[in-house]
C-alpha cells in the first residue's frame, strides 16, 4: 500500500469526488424525475434527502476509505477482520463493475449524439424516435461508440490517481460548469423560459405523495453515486488533513446545483414547444430534446446547432466523469489484491466491461429475444444493480459505520484526530444509524415490489 496514489490538492479531492457524483443521473435522470413528480416541490424534497440521507452515507464511505487507505474490499476486511461485514466491500466492487457494463452502453449513446449534433445530423426534420430506436437496435454502431467511450475512460485510469483521475477532473469539471453556464444563458432567449423557471421554482405541494418522496430519496442515492465503491475508493486517496464533512457538503451541493441548472436548460426548451410535456420520461433527452432544440431555435439555426452540440457534449462529459469513478474501484482491487500492475489491472477491467457491454448493447437489438424473467440483459443488469444491490449496499454501509465501527475511530476520522471542531457529529451518527438505513430500506422494498 506504500506506493498507492493520492490526490495532490484539496481542489482535486473535491472535483474528483464531485465528478464521481455528477453523471447521467444529473443531466438525464434528475430532469425526468422533476418532470414526473411536480417540479419545484420534488426539488425541495430532493435537497432534504441529499442533506439528511445522502451526505451521511457519503461521509460514512469517506470514513471507511480514508481510515484504511485501501481498496473497498480490503477496507472492510481491515476494519472488521474475519466477519461477514466484508460483504459490504464485495458489494461495492461488484456493483461498480455490474453498473459499468451497461453504463458504457448509455454513455456510448451520448457520444454518438454529440458527434451527430456536431456533424449536423440532428438538425434535419426527421422522426427522432425512429432515429433513436434504429441506432440503439443497430448491431454494430452502438457497440463501436461504447467501445470508444470505454477506451477514453481507460486512458484516464491507466495514468493513475494524480496524473489521471485528478488531472482529468480538474479539466472536465470546469468544462462541464462552463458549458452549463453558456446553456443557461442561451435558455434566457427561449419563449418558454418563464414557464420553465416557474415550473422549477414554484412548488406545488398538492402533488407531493409518498411515491414522490420515495422517488426523491432514490434519486439522491443514485445521483450521489453512493454504495458503488466509488467514493470509498476515492477517499482512500485522501490526505490525512482532508475535511470529510466539508468535502461531502461541497460534493453534495455541486451535484445538486448542477442537477438544478440542467433543469434550467431543459425545461425552458420543453415549454417553448407546444404539445411537449415536462414528464416525457427517459426518452426526453434522446428523442424529445433534438426535436425541441430545432423548433425552439428555428429562427436562428446556428444557435440551435451550438445549443444542441454543447448540450450533448455536457451529457457526454458527465457520463465520462462518473464512468471513471466506476472503473477505479475494480481496478484498485485487482491491482492491490491480485498483485498485478495497475496497467494490467485496468486492461482486465476494460476488456471484461467491453465484452459484457457488447452483450448489453446487442440485447436491445438482435439479442432482444433472449430474456431472463422478461428482461433483456441490459434491463436485467439495471434491475439487479439499481433496485437490489445498491440499496442493500447502502444499508450495510450505514449499519457498519453506525453500529459496528468503534465510535472513537469514526470520531477521529471525521475530526481529523481532533484537529477539527465538528458540532454535528452526534447528528451525523443519529442519521447514519437510524434515518438513512430506514429510508433506504423503504426504497428497497418499494422498488422491489413496485
Amino acid at each position: 500500500m506504500a506506493n498507492r496514489g493520492n490526490f495532490g490538492s484539496k481542489i482535486g479531492v473535491v472535483l474528483a469526488a464531485a465528478g464521481s457524483a455528477v453523471g447521467l443521473g444529473n443531466v438525464w435522470r434528475f430532469p425526468t424525475e422533476v418532470g414526473n413528480n411536480g417540479g419545484a416541490a420534488f426539488i425541495l424534497i430532493y435537497l432534504a434527502c441529499v442533506i439528511f440521507i445522502g451526505m451521511p452515507v457519503m461521509i460514512s464511505e469517506f470514513v471507511i476509505g480514508r481510515s484504511t487507505h485501501a481498496n473497498t474490499i480490503t477496507a472492510f476486511r481491515k476494519l472488521a477482520p474475519g466477519s461477514w461485514w466484508r460483504i459490504g466491500g464485495i458489494e461495492g466492487v461488484f456493483v461498480a463493475f455490474f453498473i459499468f457494463c451497461y453504463y458504457i452502453v448509455v454513455s456510448g449513446w451520448t457520444l454518438h449524439y454529440t458527434v451527430a449534433s456536431l456533424t449536423n445530423h440532428l438538425s434535419a426534420d426527421q422522426d427522432y424516435k425512429a432515429y433513436f430506436q434504429n441506432f440503439v437496435g443497430s448491431t454494430w454502431e452502438p457497440v463501436v461508440y461504447a467501445v470508444v467511450f470505454m477506451l477514453m475512460v481507460h486512458f484516464v485510469i491507466v495514468r493513475g490517481v494524480e496524473r489521471g483521475i485528478e488531472k482529468a477532473s480538474k479539466l472536465m469539471m470546469p468544462m462541464l460548469l462552463l458549458i452549463i453556464a453558456v446553456l443557461v444563458i442561451c435558455s434566457f432567449s427561449m419563449s418558454g423560459f418563464t414557464d420553465g423557471v416557474s415550473f422549477l421554482l414554484r412548488p406545488d405541494f398538492s402533488k407531493v405523495t409518498p411515491s414522490v418522496v420515495l422517488s426523491a430519496v432514490g434519486q439522491a442515492f443514485y445521483s450521489l453515486s453512493l454504495a458503488m465503491g466509488c467514493l470509498c475508493t476515492y477517499a482512500s486517496y485522501f490526505s490525512p488533513n482532508t475535511n470529510l464533512m466539508k468535502t461531502a457538503f461541497s460534493v453534495g451541493m455541486i451535484d445538486t446545483c448542477i442537477a438544478v441548472l440542467c433543469g434550467f436548460i431543459i425545461f425552458p426548451a420543453v415549454f417553448s414547444v407546444p404539445g411537449v410535456e415536462a414528464n416525457e420520461g427517459p426518452g426526453l433527452v434522446f428523442i424529445t430534446l433534438p426535436h425541441v432544440f430545432n423548433i425552439a431555435f428555428h429562427n436562428v439555426p446556428i444557435i440551435g446547432y451550438v445549443f444542441s452540440t454543447l448540450f450533448y457534449l455536457l451529457l457526454m462529459l458527465s457520463a465520462l466523469t462518473s464512468a471513471i469513478s466506476l472503473h477505479e474501484p475494480v481496478t484498485a482491487y485487482i491491482h492491490e489484491e491480485w498483485h498485478v500492475s495497475r496497467r494490467r489491472a485496468a486492461w482486465m477491467v476494460t476488456f471484461g466491461c467491453i465484452l459484457l457491454g457488447i452483450a448489453c448493447s446487442l440485447s436491445m437489438g438482435i439479442w432482444n429475444d433472449y430474456q431472463i424473467a422478461g428482461l433483456c440483459l441490459f434491463d436485467l443488469f439495471d434491475f439487479i444493480s439499481a433496485k437490489i444491490i445498491l440499496p442493500l449496499g447502502g444499508i450495510i454501509i450505514c449499519l457498519f459505520v453506525g453500529w459496528r465501527l468503534d465510535r472513537q475511530l469514526v470520531y477521529a476520522e471525521v475530526t481529523n484526530h481532533g484537529n477539527l471542531r465538528i458540532r454535528l457529529f452526534r447528528l451525523y451518527i443519529f442519521l447514519v444509524r437510524w434515518v438513512a438505513p430506514l429510508a433506504i430500506g423503504i426504497i428497497f422494498i418499494d422498488q422491489l415490489f413496485r
